[in-house]
């Protein structure tokens, strides 16, 4: 009967196993039962030379002992013996201090590496390294495997291999019938050969008994019929292992398509469509070389074949199914994660707590199986292959890891929902964050040590002070705890420098406390952050067993060299700070700091940047700024000095001032600027024959100028209406002319003045007004 595509393909899979089990048991006849191991036989010559050297003689120890005895009763001779033992004690303690020493400088993470490396050089010294024990325990595995064919013919090798190739053949053409039952039945009953999408409880049923039935009976039947056959041993064991071997990946790999067929809704039939593809052959091979390994590890086998021998085929099996395992679980990561997550829609719209655990597990389910099968790859390899209850622990590990991996799932989608709630403070939001970042060290610091303590270590220390682990962990931690409380510090400072700078915004305008802030707040917080990264660098390089003493020494000497060398650089920082801090200048403002006016257009904390009323920038440091002039603070004040023309009366003048005013407050474009009404201080003096009338108004900051040339254009206008001129200087001339044609004398207030026409008058004098 034509055999199926599948098992086409499984069919050299079982007929490599056969070759390599026919490779290790072709001579396991029944008098090898009764060879003893190689091991054995060197350990028993041992003994007997231990014992041997172990043995005194009872003449020396008597002679020692009247020795000694004599000793203590010679004076002489019992103080010279205590004196050297004063001398033995103190070159004792001294070997102790200085032991001790060693010791307390190798602290921290690097001195606990640095053990480690130590203990694993020493062990490697004496051989014992976890290399060194695996090529010992191969190379007494091939004693074992060439004592096996040295003890046997070749006429009765080739009658064994003869019997196993005969029975062989009677268990795959049984297996061939059986399975060519179970398809003529499936036909004549209408079965599916694969099965369908949601297929019923009896079609499950019929599938795994089709699948799987024929292999089980043809064991069986060979396991019954091998107890009256007149065979030798060792064909019955190799088609016996090869019967159990095949049945049991079968077996598995039956089991899977079975379970995987049960998750067809809800858009995972595409991945169970490729896991039927591709991974049962693989979980055939997985399921055949654990059972081969199972099998080596009995003790029939390992009396047929050997301790040694036996114990490295079963590691190597295992080995080589874990190898296998973990390249199935990458390959086939994102099906099965589709198999886990995928759900119906109802499903999927309602997002309740158990969905997010459940696409938690699918997104990570990789995560705890490679690390299943990395600890039992690592505990083999030290424990070189001795790995008792190396499973066991290692499932206990990885369900560790799937409840931390679940528990930080739900609170991360509780930060989640945190973050999307009413408006808070970023003050309030920051601590959130930090909250929950420290749960996540919490969960994580308790899952290394329940781990640790699962493989008998520890990661906090507990009751293991001196463990390397112990130390390593502690370390660990320390620089851990060093960086969330950098990170609180970092929290609590940003947040008062932006509430004090929120507190000062409430009596000073946005503008300037944009200016303001946009000046200070990166100088102060990267002095903050400088300062908060460096002490946690220090402490942490402290844990990791770093000496920070030469570090501090050293910046200290480097702090008095800058501090001697760059006094003035110093100056203009210390002067800098001052000037920030106490908010003399900001950007933006318009100030005249001794011989420069323009505006600040950048600030450091040595040097401030000018623009002039020119274009020209000025780079001042400032160490040489004396004094400083700000006209943007607060208010300005447009100050303006009017001259009164002479045929005009005060109080009219005055009033076309405040007329002049109040049409420059009601101007769209100026009346923003200009901050109080006209303020009339007076007449300060007289210039020039008329009035100097001195008027003020309060303005925007650096709008002063803007207002005061405004106000002179619109008076000019209405004194151009008015038929007005503005006030020109008058001059008194005094002529004396006694006789015609005597001196002519003339005065003048102002030299500057054009030639002066005399007027004769009868005193020929007038008045200034």
């Amino acid at each position: 009967m034509p055999l199926s595509r599948r098992m086409v393909r499984t069919w050299p899979v079982a007929f490599m196993l056969v070759a390599s089990v026919l490779l290790v048991l072709a001579s396991s006849l029944p008098a090898q039962a009764q060879g003893v191991s190689l091991s054995g036989l060197a350990g028993g010559g041992g003994g007997g030379d231990g014992e041997q050297q172990t043995q005194v003689d009872p003449q020396a120890l008597q002679a020692s002992l009247d020795q000694v005895i004599a000793t203590l009763e010679s004076d002489a001779q019992r103080g010279e013996l205590l004196a050297r033992l004063k001398e033995l004690r103190q070159a004792t303690d001294t070997v102790a201090s200085g032991t001790g020493e060693s010791q307390a400088g190798q602290g921290g993470l690097l001195g606990a590496l640095a053990d480690s490396f130590t203990e694993y050089g020493d062990q490697a010294q004496a051989g014992q390294a976890p290399l060194d024990i695996w090529t010992q325990r191969t190379l007494r595995a091939g004693e074992d495997l060439e004592s096996l064919f040295s003890s046997i013919s070749r006429e009765e090798l080739l009658r064994v291999l003869a019997e196993a190739a005969v029975l062989l053949g009677i268990w795959v053409g049984l297996l061939v019938a059986l399975i060519g039952a179970g398809r003529l039945l499936a036909r004549r009953h209408d079965w599916p050969r694969i099965l369908p999408p949601e297929p019923r409880g009896w079609m499950l049923v019929m599938h795994f008994l089709r699948k799987a039935l024929p292999w089980m009976l043809a064991f069986a039947v060979m396991l019954a019929a091998l107890n009256w056959l007149d065979v030798s041993q060792a064909a019955r064991t190799i088609v016996l292992v090869v019967a159990y071997i095949t049945m049991c990946g079968r077996l598995l790999s039956t089991v899977f398509d079975v379970v995987i067929s049960l998750f067809t809704r809800g858009h995972r039939r595409v991945a169970v469509a490729i896991l039927r593809q591709g991974a049962l052959g693989r979980l055939f091979l997985i399921g055949a070389l654990a059972a081969l390994g199972d099998a080596a590890s009995s003790e029939r086998l390992s009396e047929q074949m050997g301790d040694e021998l036996a114990g490295w085929v079963s590691v190597t099996c295992n080995v080589l199914a874990a190898i296998i395992s973990g390249g199935l679980v990458i390959r086939y990561r994102r099906p099965v994660k589709h198999l886990i997550s995928n759900r119906p829609y109802p499903q999927r719209r309602e997002k309740t707590t158990s969905q997010e655990v459940i696409n938690v597990i699918g997104r990570l389910w990789h995560v705890p199986a490679l690390l299943l099968i990395g600890a039992s790859l690592l505990a083999i390899f030290f424990s070189a292959g001795e790995a008792d209850g190396t499973f066991t622990r290692a499932i206990v590990c990885a369900a560790l890891l799937v409840l931390t991996l679940v528990i930080n799932g739900v609170i991360q989608r509780h930060s989640e929902k945190a973050t999307h709630r009413r408006r808070k403070s970023q003050y309030r939001r920051r601590l959130e964050r930090f909250g929950y970042t420290l749960l996540y060290f919490v969960f994580w610091a308790i899952f290394a040590e329940l781990s640790l303590r699962v493989w008998g270590l520890s990661f906090l220390g507990i009751g293991e002070e001196g463990a390397i682990s112990a130390r390593i962990g502690q370390a660990l931690l320390g620089v851990g705890t060093t960086v969330l409380l950098a990170w609180l510090a970092w929290i609590f400072a940003d947040t008062a420098i932006q509430r004090a700078l929120n507190a000062s915004a409430r009596s000073r305008g946005r503008r300037v406390h944009s200016a303001r802030a946009q000046t200070i707040t990166p100088m102060i917080r990267n002095a903050i952050f400088i300062t908060i990264v460096v002490i946690a660098l220090i402490v942490g390089l402290a844990n990791l067993g770093v000496n920070v003493t030469p570090l501090l020494a050293g910046a200290g000497v480097i702090g008095l060299a800058i501090g001697f060398g760059a006094q003035t650089l110093v100056q203009d920082l210390i002067t800098g700070l001052f000037i920030l801090i106490e908010d003399s200048l900001t950007i933006d403002d318009f100030v005249d700091v001794g011989g420069h006016m323009g505006t600040v257009e950048r600030l450091s904390l040595r040097t401030v940047r000018l623009r002039d009323l020119d274009g020209i920038v000025h780079i001042i440091p400032f160490s040489q700024i004396k004094g400083i002039q700000n006209f943007s603070r607060e208010f300005g004040i447009a100050l303006m000095r009017i001259h009164i023309p002479h045929d005009m009366k005060i109080d009219e003048a005055i009033e076309l001032m405040r007329s002049v005013a109040d049409d420059l407050r009601k101007d769209p474009m100026m009346r923003h600027y200009v901050w109080s009404p006209l303020e009339v201080q007076g007449v300060q003096a007289f210039e020039q024959g008329t009035a100097l009338l001195r008027i003020r108004m309060r303005t925007a900051p650096v709008m002063q100028w803007d207002v005061a040339r405004a106000f002179n254009l619109r008076l000019k206008q209405r004194l151009d209406e008015l038929g007005q001129s503005l006030a020109v200087p008058r001059m008194s001339v005094t002529m004396e002319n006694a006789e015609p044609g005597g001196e002519f004398h003339e005065t003048r207030d102002d030299a500057s003045q054009g030639p002066v026409t005399p007027r004769r008058h009868a005193s020929m004098q007038g008045a200034q007004g």
